[in-house]
């Protein structure tokens, strides 16, 4: 099952901006080194090493997260996500930082 990207982030919090959605959006989340810091089940083959020798999500050449479906912006592994992922709210200062840095 494909889930938007639109569908990853829960709004909950009062430092979210209303006017940031992942609709216009370049998925510039999905560009960020994720570290697995728990287990949810992410399928080895997205799983890689970074230069600690700590787990993180595969990225391609471009920088892209190897789990992005680059046609529909949509989780392939949405169910089994990596924690940052559940927790990295849309509109929220982190997101607002990486649009501005793009």
């Amino acid at each position: 099952m494909k889930i938007e990207i639109t569908e990853i982030l829960s709004i909950d919090s009062t430092d979210i901006d209303p006017n940031i959605t992942c609709t216009g959006c370049k998925a510039c989340c999905c560009k960020l080194e994720v570290i697995l810091i728990s287990d949810t089940g992410v399928p080895e083959e997205y799983i890689g090493e970074d230069q600690w020798g700590g787990e993180v999500m595969k990225r391609l050449d471009d920088g892209w997260c190897i789990a992005v479906d680059r046609e529909t912006l949509m989780c392939t592994i949405y169910e089994n996500r990596p924690w940052v992922c559940r927790e990295f709210e849309m509109g929220s200062y982190e997101c607002v930082e990486e649009r501005q840095q793009m």
